[in-house]
């Protein structure tokens, strides 16, 4: 059905596509990436965010690192742009990197 409407959207002028939710459809993004010349944007959604808030809550994973490995993830499977909840604080984040 992705594959379809991506298809569609891009045969109807489309500026820019979205795949949502990012993490869970990798697949979908490396797939687009590679069969339509469009940009493509990824949209990291709020039950993403949600899901990697509480397991660092429950000191499941670190947080920075594990949130900083998901957009490599998604810029690797192919994604121009990504949107995420975690903006603000990996803009925080690159900064004290650089």
């Amino acid at each position: 059905v992705a594959r379809r409407e991506v298809m569609l959207d891009s045969e109807e002028g489309a500026d820019i596509v979205m795949v949502k939710p990012a993490l869970f459809y990798l697949d979908v993004i490396r797939e687009v990436r590679e069969k339509f010349p469009v940009p493509l944007a990824a949209y990291s959604t709020s039950g993403e965010y949600a899901m990697v808030k509480a397991a660092a809550r429950e000191g499941f994973l670190d947080e920075k690192k594990t949130v900083l490995e998901l957009l490599t993830a998604v810029k690797r499977a192919g994604a121009d742009l990504l949107i995420t909840y975690y903006a603000k604080e990996v803009a925080l984040w690159w900064k004290d990197i650089r």
